[in-house]
């Protein structure tokens, strides 16, 4: 028995289920544009085969490991590796068997439907995994990446991937990057500038970062005009690199548009160290308002991704550090928090700013009437929390009716698990597909149109947003 319903995710009803299937299958073999996600370059830089199952499906996955963790089981149980070097599990098939006993925890999850779809779609397999199947999972898994066509280019083209974005820090050399340009390989991988680290006074070793920023640039960062113009040097590296966006993860959507005389008195308290939780929170909000208007300079598109309160676990943070499955959704401002920097360039329609939120309470109120008027938003799709059926539907209704479909960015898979990409993608497409469907059968829209939404959605939004 297949592991996917073929007719997952659409409508119960007949007819609608059937326009549903129609749509998806006009759409289901479009190329994989992945704007935004977190894979590693370097697994296409070097093309060696992936170790074993665990650190394919579980390892990298903080998708799989929280909820695990949330029941109790010890992340270094999962080999997730520790910041101090210290003991953590090591026995790839023992870290299986651990999540194979406890699959049943992602019952009715996204993740469920994601994995069964990797194991049945890339590994051929059909019988559910269990404690019970763990080591045959695993034998077959391990057998399937020793072969040629399970390497990571191979499965980048099987998987129909056209385009795949990374995000590297300001201050990576891009060296996986570079290897992957100057290879014989036409898999189109490109880097995502990503400055937290040289931009959020509360980042770890910031003043040090900021030193490094310069040392690679040449410039005089500890003064504004060089630390900016660092910057710019650092976005031509990587747009070299080709990179079509920067990214920017702050805690709150807060803009500033100082004067740069206020800018600078601003960076000079955030370089001494002696400023205030406010000061800091502006200081990236004017940083924000710079690298838009940057953009507008360079063309790079510009994501923010606020909202996130990152890192909530202190222990784990000390363990094992960033970007652990510890990050927890918060209430956020858009409306005046992003007054500034839209009044700035908001009306500028040849500049991209893509709007990403942790918090769906502001879709209807907030997002959908800021990108439904200025001509610079694009929302981009739901995420992280929310990529799932239940939320890109809920992300259709609140939104559509006030900033429609062309407004927003596609949507993309934000994934450090490689083979997740095809599965999240097809969740998206089929999602959808069901949602358009509906509007047929309620008279809310033709069927033709519904059939160019679907592939606007699918792939052409996301390369006009992105600019790729």
């Amino acid at each position: 028995m297949p592991l996917t319903d073929p007719d997952r995710l659409f409508p119960v009803e007949p007819r609608t289920r059937g326009l549903s299937r129609a749509l998806y299958e006009s759409v289901a073999g479009l190329p994989i544009i992945s704007p935004h996600g977190h894979c590693d370059p370097r697994w296409f830089a070097e093309d060696a085969r992936f170790p074993n199952p665990a650190e394919l499906f579980v390892i990298p996955d903080h998708y799989v490991f929280r909820m695990l963790v949330s029941q109790g089981v010890p992340m270094t149980d999962l080999g997730v590796p520790r910041v101090d070097g210290g003991e953590t599990g090591r026995d790839p098939r023992r870290i299986w068997r651990l999540f194979a006993e406890n699959v049943h925890l992602f019952r009715g999850t996204p993740s469920a439907m994601w994995l069964d779809h990797s194991f049945e779609h890339i590994f051929g397999l059909d019988e559910p995994l269990s404690a019970q199947t763990a080591d045959m999972y695993y034998d077959h898994i391990d057998a399937k990446l020793a072969e040629p066509g399970f390497r990571p280019r191979a499965l980048f083209d099987r998987f129909g991937i056209e385009v795949l974005a990374t995000t590297e820090s300001a201050l990576d050399d891009l060296r996986w990057h570079r290897m992957i340009a100057e290879s014989d390989w036409s898999g189109r991988v490109v880097t995502t500038y990503r400055p937290d680290a040289v931009v959020d006074p509360d980042f770890e070793g910031f003043a040090a970062n900021v030193d490094a920023l310069g040392e690679l640039t040449g410039e005089d960062t500890r003064t504004w005009h060089g630390y900016l113009a660092a910057h710019r040097a650092r976005r031509a590296f990587f747009r070299d690199h080709g990179a079509t966006a920067t990214d920017h993860g702050h805690p709150t959507a807060r803009t500033e548009d100082l004067s740069q005389a206020d800018a600078a008195a601003l960076f000079a308290k955030v370089m001494s160290g002696a400023l205030t939780p406010d000061e800091a929170d502006a200081f990236r909000g004017q940083m924000l308002t710079e690298m838009a208007r940057m953009s507008l300079d360079d063309g790079m598109t510009l994501q923010i991704h606020a909202g996130s309160r990152r890192n909530h676990s202190a222990q784990v943070m000390a363990r094992h550090g960033r970007d652990k499955g510890f990050d927890i959704p918060g209430r956020t401002d858009y409306v005046e928090a992003l007054r500034p920097l839209l009044g700035a360039v908001g009306m500028e329609p040849g500049l991209r700013i893509i709007l990403f939120t942790l918090d769906e309470t502001v879709y209807s109120r907030e997002l959908a009437p800021l990108a439904g008027a200025y001509p610079a938003l694009r929302l981009g799709p739901p995420w992280w929390f929310f990529d799932s059926f239940e939320g890109i539907t809920r992300f259709r209704e609140a939104t559509t009716e006030t900033c429609g479909f062309y407004n927003t960015a596609g949507f993309n898979d934000d994934t450090r698990a490689f083979c997740s990409i095809p599965a999240r993608h097809d969740v998206a497409r089929r999602s959808d597909c069901a949602y358009l469907a509906t509007l047929v059968a309620t008279g809310r829209l033709r069927e033709e149109a519904a059939f160019e939404v679907a592939q606007d959605l699918t792939y052409r939004l996301a390369k006009e947003a992105y600019g790729l």
